[in-house]
């Protein structure tokens, strides 16, 4: 599978998992179960006992440790054998890899790679259903598509005037305009304004305000954006720069996405949506989720159909347009990483 390793991927929301009990999932392939012990600590081993390979995910929770449930071994946190019910010697190789997990944002985030390399500062500042600032829904979806099309299609918004015609009233703006894009580190950042825009944050009409959109997309596929609305002629007053935020009028939302390859064929993007408690209440969180999901599934309904069309495509050749500058920076950056991360195993 052509991913970047050494990184951290989103495997879940915290708010989704039962800790009472072990929860398995997949990330680039490979098997994993989450669990928390006894004292809090959050655990992410493979999925995969070492003695008949039964999944450690249907076992039992004891204390700091994990039972598998099929014959009764016991592993300790760091995927040590620490019991074979009947036996008292345990082998020295019965242990399963352990895999550096952080619970930040609502996120459970896991290292991939080279455990040696997991640094925490380096997970992604987002803002998460945790913060007190914003009122937030959350949710995930799974795609029948490789990863890297979910990540195309989030680095290129000319599609929404047409993709969701019927849930964004931008009409084709967003593809007779070009967004101002730059690289930061390990990623893309995106910023655009929007002149006139009579719309709020769920979709509704309302007053026309001039509306700025602003997004960092980094490695392994993560989005971080921002919008806002201001009064209408801010945009040629700023002459399309930078806003401070805290000068927003109205619908001052948040969105953090990520995209977590399952397979190569299969993937999950997590998704929180929200809007900043001094422009909401409780209450306009269902109405902009239900916004953001009818637009995700028809998100869904395109990627996967050309998923599909790739599939039956002997030589897949795109011809790219000026919209695919974002694609094209981001991928080489991606390329770039797993390159280094080849070589680096080749000399080791």
């Amino acid at each position: 599978m052509h991913y970047a390793r050494n990184t951290w991927y989103v495997a879940a929301w915290t708010a989704d998992l039962d800790m009472s009990k072990p929860t398995g999932l997949r990330i680039l392939g490979e098997r994993i179960v989450l669990f928390r012990t006894e004292s809090g600590k959050l655990v992410a081993l493979e999925d995969r006992c070492v003695h008949r390979l039964a999944p450690l995910s249907l076992g039992r929770c004891e204390g700091e440790r994990l039972r598998c449930m099929y014959h009764g071994i016991l592993f300790d946190s760091d995927g040590a054998v620490s019991e074979i019910p009947g036996q008292d010697v345990i082998p020295r190789d019965a242990k399963v890899r352990a895999y550096p997990v952080v619970d930040r944002h609502g996120w459970v985030w896991v290292w991939m790679g080279d455990p040696a390399l997991a640094y925490e500062a380096t997970i992604p500042a987002t803002i998460g259903t945790d913060n007190p600032d914003y009122l937030m829904g959350h949710g995930f979806l799974d795609y029948d598509c490789a990863a890297h099309l979910i990540s195309e299609n989030l680095l290129d918004f000319s599609h929404i005037g047409y993709v969701h015609a019927d849930s964004f009233p931008q009409g084709d703006q967003m593809a007779k305009t070009h967004a101002d894009i730059r690289p930061i580190d390990q990623g893309i950042r995106y910023r655009r304004w929007v002149e006139n825009l009579a719309s709020d944050a769920a979709g509704f009409p309302a007053e026309p305000l001039d509306h700025y959109m602003e997004y960092d997309y980094v490695i392994p596929g993560i989005l971080m954006m921002h919008i806002a609305g201001f009064p209408l002629g801010t945009a040629k007053s700023l002459e399309f720069g930078s806003p401070d935020l805290a000068n927003a009028v109205r619908d001052l939302t948040f969105t953090g996405q990520a995209v977590t390859p399952i397979d190569e064929h299969t993937t999950r993007y997590f998704f929180c949506y929200g809007m900043h408690r001094d422009f909401g209440t409780e209450q306009m969180i269902e109405p902009m989720m239900q916004l953001v999901r009818k637009a995700f599934a028809e998100d869904k309904v395109m990627i996967e159909a050309q998923q599909k069309v790739i599939d039956e495509t002997p030589d897949p050749r795109m011809i790219p347009t000026s919209h695919d500058r974002s694609i094209t920076m981001y991928n080489r950056m991606l390329d770039k990483m797993i390159r280094d991360e080849t070589e680096r195993q080749a000399v080791a």
